[in-house]
């Protein structure tokens, strides 16, 4: 098992460089997608997502159960884009966030062939305004911290160039 931990800003690059990773480690892969179309917008992202992604992809759409979906996994190549979005589906929804969290380090210890993770560092911003936005940073980067000690590898993606931090 390898997992590798790819993070960075918006537009950073990140998600290029975990499919680029993906197809370099096998012909068989999972694209395990936790964003949801909730408008237009939002739905063309997702379009243009698969339509980069190309052949060779199976995709399983999953915005909160993504221990469910990596444990079910059936391919030696999985890529889980994205947890911070899979991070605002669990706080949107009540759920247990520190639960999840915990869950989702423990699948990754289990886990059997390559996982690619892919997640935004949004603590080098400005401090949030509200009280919402200030706990989903701090979540994010507890999340961040503790996917990045369960992972043998991870990268920092900037202006599509990756920094490797671990591994």
């Amino acid at each position: 098992m390898t997992a590798t931990f790819i993070l960075g800003g918006a537009r950073s690059g990140k998600s290029a460089r975990a499919q680029a990773l993906a197809e370099a480690a096998g012909e068989t892969r999972l694209y395990i997608a936790t964003a949801e179309a909730l408008d237009a917008e939002m739905e063309e992202r997702i379009a243009r997502h698969k339509a980069d992604r190309g052949a060779g992809w199976r995709t399983v759409e999953t915005p909160l159960d993504l221990v469910a979906a990596l444990e079910g996994a059936e391919a030696p190549v999985v890529l889980v884009d994205c947890l911070t979005l899979w991070l605002s589906n669990l706080m949107h929804h009540g759920r247990d966030v520190e639960a999840e969290c915990a869950a989702l380090c423990a699948c990754l210890a289990r886990f059997q062939g390559e996982v690619i993770l892919v997640s935004n560092e949004v603590g080098l911003g400005l401090v949030p305004e509200t009280p919402l936005g200030r706990a989903f940073r701090d979540a994010q980067g507890r999340l961040n911290q503790r996917v990045a000690a369960a992972c043998d590898v991870v990268e920092f993606v900037a202006a599509g160039l990756p920094l490797r931090l671990k591994g």
